[in-house]
């Protein structure tokens, strides 16, 4: 109405109720679900959505990766690796990082229509192993801090505004997904409590702040049932939130359910079963629709779903497409949506961001160095003079190396540089390995490639390698395990393209499958160099060095190469060090080799080369400081003992350089903090594929040993004391602590608060982060800080026995410090309350998967669409315990319900039930039930019926067994 109380009528809205962006998102949608046809909502099931013309309807295609920057279409601003904003611990940062990333998206898509806005980032997935290849995806270890930041990123890639959405951000990878090694096989046997405390729990903070479009399901299964079928979608996700979430496959998953997990018969069986458990859209033969709409179309007509099936799925992504705007007509989308790209805000963000993400490991008074006391800086390392990118990383439109950075600023006749790479030549009985000329080496034009760097094939119109009577020295890095790069004089790495001849034609090594990495295999008269992203030899062809075909399947015959030394990089190193006042070693990963997406790691060990790099330096100038740049953490206990300082930073995007420098001179007091554990040794880890972290003892939360550097560890140029620490309960648990800058500069502080519970029933981590606040003092300011968290987050734990997260009654310490091991003030607090009771195991029976302990097992999937059991691993005898069973006025008979898939056994599978004392309950017998998922009810007497309250013991005998449950009858 206006001020006199008259109607104000608005011009009526010419186009269809969808287009009008007046109202309701779901409203909107509903009228255009009702004007598509049947076909039309079929092929928008898949990634790649054609338009429909008839309606105005534009192509749409789910997933652009953005995961510390627009990656995959061209030049964008390049953040610092994921793991590298984690170890800000600064959430505001972070959001302004994914604002940023935001912008640019909206900014590209607005010159290419081929940019999405269905962002595939972040990844949340926990950092339970460091040798897992995707380390530098994620935040963190632990579950609380991935959660902070990710809900930080993904609000600044949604926007504020109420109803339209900048980018819609998908969370990867749904779930428990933490290798590589045959990753679309393997299932992780994740318990409930590991299930609800660690991997459950990193997802669902995001998801309850509301700034999350969906989750990507992640390759492997969980409990022997693939993520993209996962009943987890429907209870647990979907559950969190009023919003309707959209749900990516990852590429190529749907088909895995038949073709390499053999899960379903066919494939319309197994897009069906996906569908119904609540995956929207297919990533699946790449821009090819035709498989996915057949196989939906199959799916209908077998009667495996019904239209209103489709109508779900398409429905959560129309309302994505509407909350973007991209229904709202010309000029109908607000100035949040507006792009931006490569601004002066960003360069600075993207220098910021690099700054805070690295962390002082040790100092023993080397760093800061001064100007004026350094008149001469050696960097040396296979690192210095680079600027690295990942395989989520977009294209660098400036870059800035150690080298580059610390030049500029001490000016270039002051710094003095060597890579480390041993120059070798190698030499056949035809003659040496040459290079051919870089004049003709450089004619042709770079080829145009796919936008999809796995589809980007290499260049073939350098001329290949040849041999003759002149060598030309080859640059050698030995990345860990064999794995070679060769680089000419040129700068470029040498490669094999689709042709198979070798060509000195790599800017650097890339693409989904390797193309630039060698391996030297003995021969009696010299090597053989196998060439590792085609597996063959290579060989001295026709027309130059070649990888050797196969001849029938069998293995091609490659030349023996004699390997010639040069120089050893350890002694160029020495040289550059000598001559220098202080030296920067920069070592490190590049981050498509040994250890990345398709490729876990297998060590934790610096590489053998860099090794000796860091120990040439130091022997020839003590002054020496290694800065570790990786997508992970090493196990560098010598070098940490040795030498008086040690960083690391992960890849830090375009800014890297420049940060790193900044760092070194002191312009920038470090307070990035450790976002996992680095581990003293190899020997320290569990199983790669043990996901029972309560079990393997894994993370800082229940590692019982001591780490080379402790989760959230990190130094600075400055000092901190902390005062009192107070906790009371009040809404949640109130915590409040004071901090001052003790020391002589200014510098900020990441305060970490951790719960502990000495004493529990049940094993609880040995501290939990519970909050955190990274904060900027002055010299000699004093704050007092507070943290209010709810007691569920702080104290809680997912009790087996009963089904439910709880809090127990008890003294629990709250603890202030600068990381996991350094806490400098402790308080503690009381929850009142009865004692938690018993299992009523009479009454509930026990489910087999909420165990106590267990011992020799694994979980299984209990049905393909709900439930789990337990079964023995490799086949052997499992052992499960659970506690404080309360079998009342005792017990008299139990029934065991379980399948026994037997292939050809002559005895029938066994249940044994035990007391803790050895009293032996009932022994079932399991017969044969024809499969994996017919369950038989078998039912034993007790002839010693128990009473009261005991721990129960059951052990399982006989591969194939699959227990359910228990039950306990009066």
């Amino acid at each position: 109405m206006s001020d006199d109380g008259d109607l104000i009528t608005r011009p009526p809205f010419r186009d269809p109720p969808f287009r009008d962006p007046r109202l309701p998102v779901r409203a909107r949608v509903e009228d255009l679900l009702a004007r598509l046809t049947l076909d039309e909502r079929i092929a928008m099931l898949h990634q790649y959505a054609p338009g429909v013309e008839r309606l105005g309807l534009a192509p749409f295609r789910t997933g652009q990766e953005a995961l510390h920057g627009v990656a995959w279409m061209g030049p964008a601003t390049v953040f610092p690796q994921a793991v590298g904003l984690g170890a800000t611990w600064n959430p505001e940062l972070v959001r302004r990082v994914g604002e940023a990333v935001g912008r640019e998206a909206r900014a590209m898509r607005a010159r290419d229509p081929r940019v999405g806005l269905n962002v595939w980032s972040p990844t949340v997935n926990p950092l339970r192993d460091p040798r897992w290849g995707r380390n530098e995806e994620g935040y963190a270890e632990d579950p609380y801090l991935t959660s902070a930041l990710a809900t930080a990123y993904t609000r600044g890639l949604r926007g504020d505004h109420p109803d339209r959405w900048r980018t819609a951000p998908v969370l990867k990878h749904w779930l428990a997904h933490n290798n590589e090694t045959d990753r679309d096989t393997t299932s992780s046997s994740v318990r409930p409590r590991v299930l609800h405390e660690y991997d459950l729990a990193a997802f669902r903070g995001a998801v309850r702040a509301g700034a999350v479009a969906g989750v990507m399901p992640a390759y492997n299964l969980v409990n022997g049932r693939p993520n993209h079928v996962s009943p987890y979608l429907r209870e647990h996700l979907r559950a969190w939130t009023d919003q309707e979430l959209v749900v990516c496959s990852d590429a190529g998953a749907p088909s895995n359910l038949v073709d390499s997990e053999h899960y379903f018969d066919t494939h319309e069986e197994a897009i069906a079963a996906a569908l119904r458990a609540g995956v929207d859209s297919f990533t699946d033969h790449d821009q090819n629709p035709s498989k996915t709409i057949a196989r939906v179309r199959g799916a209908l007509a077998r009667g495996l779903i019904d239209v209103s099936t489709v109508d779900t799925a398409v429905r959560r992504l129309l309302g994505m497409r509407c909350a973007l705007g991209e229904f709202d007509g010309p000029g109908g989308q607000p100035k949040e949506l507006d792009g931006a790209f490569d601004t002066p805000a960003h360069r600075a963000l993207a220098l910021e961001a690099a700054e805070q993400a690295v962390v002082l490991l040790t100092n023993d008074g080397l760093l800061p160095l001064s100007e004026s006391a350094v008149r001469t800086l050696a960097v040396v390392g296979p690192l210095a003079d680079e600027c690295k990118l990942d395989w989520y990383s977009g294209s660098l439109i400036r870059r800035g190396s150690p080298r580059e950075a610390l030049a500029e600023r001490l000016g270039a006749d002051r710094v003095v540089f060597a890579d480390g790479l041993d120059t070798v030549r190698l030499r056949t009985a035809a003659g040496w390995v040459r290079v051919p000329d870089p004049a003709a080496e450089d004619e042709g034009p770079e080829p145009s490639g796919s936008l999809d760097p796995a589809r980007t094939e290499g260049r073939t119109d350098p001329p290949p390698l040849t041999v003759g009577g002149t060598p030309t020295d080859l640059s050698l890095a030995d990345w860990g395990g064999g794995v070679l790069t060769l680089r000419a004089p040129s700068g470029r790495y040498l490669t094999v393209a689709q042709d198979g001849f070798v060509r000195a034609a790599a800017e650097q090594p890339g693409g989904w499958v390797v193309q630039e990495t060698f391996t030297l295999e003995a021969h009696p008269d010299g090597h053989l160099l196998r060439h590792l992203g085609t597996g063959g030899y290579v060989c001295v062809a026709a027309g130059g060095l070649k990888v050797a075909e196969r001849d029938g399947g069998e293995e091609g015959t490659g030349t023996v190469f004699r390997l010639e030394v040069v120089e050893r990089g350890e002694d160029a190193v020495a040289r550059a060090a000598a001559r220098a006042d202080a030296v920067v070693v920069v070592a490190g990963n590049d981050p498509h080799i040994g250890g990345r997406e398709t490729e876990d790691r297998t060590t934790l060990a610096l590489p053998a080369q860099q090794r000796r790099l860091w120990r040439a330096a130091h022997a020839a100038n003590p002054r020496t400081a290694l800065v570790l740049t990786s997508s992970y953490p090493y196990a560098v206990a010598e070098a940490a003992d040795a030498l008086p300082a040690l960083l690391w930073t992960a890849h830090g995007g375009q800014a890297a350089g420049t940060a790193l420098a900044r760092v070194l001179f002191g312009d920038v007091s470090p307070a990035g903090r450790l976002p996992q554990t680095w581990y003293a040794s190899d020997h320290d880890l569990p199983d790669p594929l043990d996901y029972d972290i309560i079990a393997s003892r894994a993370t800082y939360l229940y590692f019982d040993g001591a780490p080379l550097f402790p989760f959230g560890h990190g130094l600075s140029y400055t000092a901190f004391a902390y005062g009192e620490l107070s906790v009371r309960r009040e809404a949640g648990l109130t915590v409040e602590c004071e901090v001052a800058n003790s020391g002589p500069c200014d510098g900020e502080e990441v305060v970490q608060i951790y719960a502990s519970a000495p004493g529990s029933r049940v094993p609880l981590p040995h501290r939990r982060l519970i909050a955190h606040r990274r904060v900027r003092l002055r010299r000699g300011e004093r704050v007092r800080l507070f943290f209010t968290v709810p007691v569920e987050d702080a104290l809680g734990f997912w009790d087996v026995a009963h089904g439910r997260w709880t809090v127990d009654p008890g003294t629990y310490e709250i603890h202030a410090g600068a990381s996991s091991a350094d806490l400098r003030a402790t308080a503690t607090v009381t929850v009142e309350g009865p004692p938690p009771p018993p299992r009523p195991v009479l009454r509930r029976g026990l489910e087999a998967a909420d165990y106590d302990a267990a011992d020799g097992i694994v979980l299984v999937d209990r049905a393909k669409v709900h439930g789990d059991a337990v079964a023995c691993r490799d086949d052997a005898v499992g052992r499960l315990l659970f506690r404080a069973c309360d079998f009342g006025a005792g017990a008299m008979a139990m029934t065991v319900e379980a399948a026994y898939d037997s292939a050809g056994a002559e005895h029938d599978a066994m249940v044994e039930a035990h007391l803790a004392d050895g009293t032996t309950l009932a022994t079932a017998a399991v017969p044969p039930t024809g499969g994996r998922y017919l369950y038989t009810t078998v039912r034993a007497a007790l002839p010693t019926p128990p009473t009261g309250v005991h721990d129960l013991h059951i052990t399982l005998r006989g591969g194939g067994l699959r227990l359910a449950r228990l039950g306990f009858s009066g």
